[in-house]
């Protein structure tokens, strides 16, 4: 165990991030587990508000920690117990500031709402991509050249251009996900790039419009994908993050003997 730490963490100089990415995630799960129990109205926590009555957001500590654990790091150059420190302080704001990203899209308190789901999406999606980074995998399919390859500047241009590319296609098709996870493994790219577009999006309305069987595939497809995994995709969410506010709907009118 401790070669395997010695060869995998320590001598690439991965320590700084995996304590980044465990900050990141502890931080993001200790906060929904404070905030779920606010919401419950159990335990000793409460909402802070400062003068004036003004509810403020663990986004504004997250900045203030994410600001001060990156300039930090940028100081320590990397090394010592300064950069480790630095990176733990990153981490932990990094997953206070991504809580609220929805907030941060919307410029709206929607943490408890549908659109608050983004938050936890966002979440799940940096922990994987700093995971697969982590595991050694570099963007653009970097790690899988071989030295020779690395130091022809022109090949590794080439490859690093046609991967960036394939997961452009991707995106393009609506995938934004496979696209975001093609850029660390260039194949998951290319499955997205390969396959029919999702109905919704700019590479539909620009090839599709004129090619109606394409246009209906799509649209089964799509439909198909979404009744899937769309339940699944949510429960794990609500399971994560906790299960948003039903919507307020308009107030149903009074029935005749309450006018009367």
């Amino acid at each position: 165990m401790g070669h395997w730490w010695e060869r995998n963490i320590t001598e690439p100089g991965k320590l700084p991030l995996l304590l980044a990415l465990t900050a990141f995630v502890l931080t993001f799960l200790i906060t929904r587990l404070i905030t779920r129990l606010i919401r419950a109205g159990r335990g000793p926590f409460r909402n802070i508000s400062g003068s004036g009555g003004v509810h403020i957001h663990h986004v504004v500590p997250g900045v203030l920690l994410t600001v001060a654990g990156g300039f930090g790091s940028v100081a320590s150059d990397g090394h010592g117990f300064g950069s480790l420190f630095s990176a733990v302080i990153f981490g932990m704001g990094a997953g206070l500031v991504l809580d609220e990203f929805a907030l941060i899209l919307h410029l709206d308190d929607v943490y408890w709402s549908e659109e608050g789901r983004k938050s936890v999406e966002v979440v799940v999606l940096t922990a994987a991509l700093v995971g697969l980074v982590l595991s050694g995998f570099l963007p653009f399919g970097v790690n899988d050249l071989r030295e020779e390859e690395l130091q022809d500047r022109g090949a590794a241009l080439l490859t690093i251009g046609t991967n960036f590319f394939i997961a452009l296609v991707a995106l393009s098709k609506g995938k934004a996900r496979t696209a975001i996870f093609g850029v660390i493994i260039p194949i998951v790219a290319v499955v997205g790039a390969v396959r029919l577009a999702r109905p919704t999006s700019a590479w539909a309305r620009r090839f599709y419009r004129r090619r109606p069987r394409a246009r209906a595939r799509a649209l089964l497809r799509s439909y198909r994908h979404d009744r899937r995994w769309s339940g699944p995709s949510r429960r794990l969410q609500d399971w994560i993050g906790g299960t948003p506010d039903l919507p307020s709907g308009p107030a149903p009118p009074p029935d005749r003997a309450e006018r009367r």
